[in-house]
């Protein structure tokens, strides 16, 4: 009987294991979405926001920086150029970080054509957060719209994001990122899908709360007076960013409307670098901001933990899932069915690439795929972070452009 009773007590605790691990990756990717949903309905910004009245409208400092940006750094200053912002109102200041292609050159073309853009070529290479806290301190106006050097707004997206800031309450707000380039034979339709999904989840959260979990770095808008520099070996500057706005007070929203284009990636390989460095930095973000995981019932804390936390410890949780599984068909033969789906479900990258092979492109394989590649990228990126991160020097991201 004691050996019975042992068995049940171990069967149940794996049980229970299993079903938490399982339970926590579809609360933050399914129920805490839903959720958001919900309450967000029939919820407007509710902020007092500018009209188009060019004499009630504040100054604005575009923040760029460059590291060999040759093939878009043109198209970049052009659409600039073109915004529908008062042109008394805009200045566009764009940091070179040691670019040894032809973006200097470039750079100092368009400095000699428009006295709105302010140039600084750094001679050493530090990283994109060292860079934009040095070009933050040039700025002259009192809001700054931080943006890459491949995402291309239209003209009005200045003054949608601009418009907010009449409302004391508002810190930060972010753009809409529409992914290009679509391609049939990578994962570009993946990775818009994923990226649509997550600004969807910003706009709710910044609806319900003002508690956005961190703009699309691409492009978003704050008041100078709360930037805080960034560290120089941060590798995820836009989240820090949002963090400490929302601590000192003031609210961080996305604006749908407010729309920029990106070139989406499509290679599995670039992407899985991109989101590799990407988890190293979301987990020293997690060590700067660790203590609101100790607050859920603070909107800034239930939603870090919701939408990023839990996220950033899938991988641990796929493991535990897979772990406990295997022990529970030990118990009871029934379960090794759920652990051979699971198993299935895990090696779907050599499916996915298989299929490839013979021109068959699948889309829900794919998204399998992706899931899991992406997983084991934020694994990767752990060890790294424990590793200890010393530079945010890093290259971007290859696109289709």
């Amino acid at each position: 009987m004691t050996i019975f009773t042992r068995q049940n007590r171990m069967f149940f605790f794996l049980l229970s294991v299993f079903l938490l691990s399982a339970g926590l990756i579809c609360y933050s990717y399914v129920l805490f979405p839903l959720y958001l949903a919900i309450r967000s309905r029939d919820k407007s910004s509710g902020t007092v926001q500018f009209t188009r009245d060019a004499a009630a409208l504040p100054g604005i400092s575009f923040i760029i920086a460059a590291y060999n940006e040759e093939r878009v750094i043109a198209e970049k200053l052009e659409a600039l150029l073109a915004s529908d912002y008062p042109e008394d109102r805009l200045e566009i200041l764009v940091g070179s970080d040691a670019s040894f292609d032809r973006t200097n050159s470039l750079l100092r073309e368009f400095a000699n054509r428009s006295p709105r853009i302010r140039i600084f070529l750094f001679p050493e290479r530090r990283g994109k957060p060292s860079v934009v806290n040095d070009l933050v301190r040039e700025a002259r106006f009192p809001l700054l719209i931080l943006t890459d050097a491949n995402v291309m707004p239209e003209p009005e997206t200045a003054f949608r994001l601009v418009r907010h800031f009449r409302d004391e309450r508002i810190g930060l707000v972010g753009a809409n990122i529409l992914n290009v380039g679509m391609r049939r034979d990578g994962i570009s339709f993946q990775e818009k899908a994923y990226i649509e999904r997550e600004n969807l989840i910003k706009y709710h959260e910044g609806l319900v709360w003002g508690t956005m979990m961190g703009p699309f770095g691409g492009c978003y808008a704050l008041r100078r007076s709360l930037y805080q520099d960034v560290p120089a070996t941060n590798l995820v500057d836009d989240f820090y960013i949002a963090m400490r706005v929302m601590e000192q007070g003031y609210r961080s929203i996305n604006e749908l409307d407010a729309i920029c284009y990106e070139d989406v990636s499509n290679d599995m390989y670039q992407e899985y670098r991109r989101k590799a460095r990407i988890s190293a930095g979301n987990f020293q973000n997690l060590s700067f901001f660790k203590r609101w995981i100790l607050q859920p019932l603070n909107p800034i804390g239930f939603c870090f933990l919701s939408h990023k936390v839990l996220r950033w410890f899938t991988p641990l949780f796929i493991l535990l899932s897979l772990f406990t599984l295997a022990c529970l068909a030990f118990y009871q033969r029934e379960w090794a069915v759920l652990l051979t789906v699971e198993v299935i479900l895990l090696l779907s990258p050599a499916w996915e690439w298989s299929l490839r092979k013979f021109g068959l492109h699948l889309k829900s394989v794919r998204f399998v795929a992706y899931f899991v590649f992406m997983n084991i990228a934020l694994a990767q990126g752990y060890f790294r972070y424990l590793g200890g991160v010393r530079s945010g020097i890093w290259s971007p991201t290859q696109r289709n452009r």
